[in-house]
């Protein structure tokens, strides 16, 4: 059991140090080079076309802030199609008058519930223009996002996709505040480190472009998972598509701040996660798919961890209760000098990240007190949600059709006073 208690220690302490030194890598080879401001984004040799493309569900209290997020974009040429799908309130209404008012505005409307993936792919066939930018439908995309975008397709030829930075807008609640780090120190950190190691385990499906002829080749997005993100990203990679990383590509966004949204919303990526390791799990072992390896490796370890966590808490309460054998004794969850080296560790983490992330949103360190917070709510969720999304997914198979359900978007400010 010894082992177990020192993986449950040395892994998270591993992948913390293994993301900062592959993010400081990243940072000084990539991101440093060209110290621009996302106000200031590059001349590109050639201005393709864009699609952009909204879908939509009971998006009514913030679909008209993310449109016109689209329309001021600093960008030659494009078109907005927002996908209504099937919204039970006047969102649909609402994107009717927007399409009145701008000609470069249409709207496809969706009877029943088809879906984010369905409405995606619909939007994709009636786009006019080879490169597509899509967001969700309560995002506000920065106005020079699209240049940011476009510097990748169009100096790479065999670049796929491009995942922007998300950041997190709502912040009235102790959960918004530790997600904004979240975002920086975790999320940022890993696409960065994993941009080292050549392949990405996802795009954000908040704001992410792609290359029409790249998801042709795959076949579009799958309309069987929860995480279409997550699969599409796997499927292009394994089709040798390269997928990008573009900080200055901002995207402000709403996250859950109560507890039970958190957890639906983690529940689902962990999900996800599994459902892209089945469908290609053939397909992962051919030599040639041998750079999505150390993808794979996180995701099966980091299960293990999160198993062996369950388990030496298991073991911890069974032992306030009976005697066990000298070698099941749990040691106690209040920390010692592990816990503390384990709170370090996760301090300069949120320090390096936030001093890469500064020059995105000043003012940024000043959540960094919050940070202190992360190993204690986010670590548990995270061991809890694979807990129980590595069965359900296995054990429940593929669904028939992901369609939408309404997310937990924060708290409201009125909610909040």
């Amino acid at each position: 059991m010894n082992i177990l208690y020192s993986f449950t220690f040395y892994y998270p302490l591993m992948m913390a140090y293994t993301w900062i030194i592959g993010a400081l890598f990243y940072y000084y080879h990539r991101e440093r080079t060209d110290m621009r401001s996302p106000e200031d984004p590059p001349d590109l040799p050639s201005y393709p076309a864009i699609s952009f493309l909204v879908p939509c569900h009971n998006e009514s209290a913030s679909v008209i802030d993310t449109i016109d997020s689209v329309l001021r974009q600093d960008y030659p040429e494009f078109e907005v199609i927002a996908i209504n799908d099937a919204s039970e309130d006047d969102t649909g209404a609402i994107l009717d008058e927007l399409a009145a008012e701008h000609d470069c505005v249409r709207v496809i409307h969706f009877e029943k519930n088809q879906g984010k993936a369905m409405g995606l792919r619909m939007g994709a066939m009636a786009s006019k223009h080879e490169y597509l930018v899509c967001l969700d439908g309560d995002a506000i995309l920065d106005r020079h996002a699209s240049k940011w975008i476009m510097r990748h397709f169009v100096t790479g030829p065999r670049v796929g996709a491009v995942t922007g930075n998300p950041r997190v807008r709502n912040r009235t609640t102790l959960l918004g505040k530790i997600q904004v780090g979240e975002f920086s120190s975790i999320i940022g950190l890993i696409k960065r480190a994993q941009r080292i190691y050549g392949r990405i385990f996802t795009v954000s499906g908040v704001v992410a472009a792609f290359r029409k002829s790249a998801l042709q080749s795959v076949g579009f997005w799958n309309l069987n998972t929860v995480t279409e993100d997550i699969d599409i990203s796997w499927r292009l990679q394994l089709r040798h598509w390269d997928i990008r990383y573009e900080p200055n590509a901002l995207c402000w966004i709403l996250m859950p701040e109560r507890l039970l949204g958190l957890w639906r919303q983690r529940l689902r990526w962990s999900q996800g996660g599994f459902e892209a390791l089945m469908l290609h799990r053939q397909s992962l072992w051919d030599w040639n798919s041998r750079r999505m390896w150390l993808v794979v490796l996180e995701l099966l370890v980091s299960t293990a961890w999160a198993y062996a966590m369950l388990v030496s808490f298991l073991l911890w309460v069974l032992g306030t209760f009976v005697e066990l054998p000298p070698n099941l004794q749990a040691p106690g969850i209040i920390p010692g000098w592990t816990g503390l080296l384990l709170g370090f560790t996760c301090m300069v983490q949120f320090a390096v990240s936030l001093t890469i992330d500064s020059r995105y949103e000043p003012g940024f360190s000043r959540y960094y007190y919050w940070m202190v917070w992360y190993p204690l709510v986010y670590w548990v969720l995270q061991a809890l949600t694979t807990c129980v999304a590595m069965p359900k997914a296995l054990l429940g198979g593929l669904k028939s059709r992901g369609t939408w359900t309404s997310p937990d978007r924060g708290i409201r400010p009125k909610e909040a006073s």
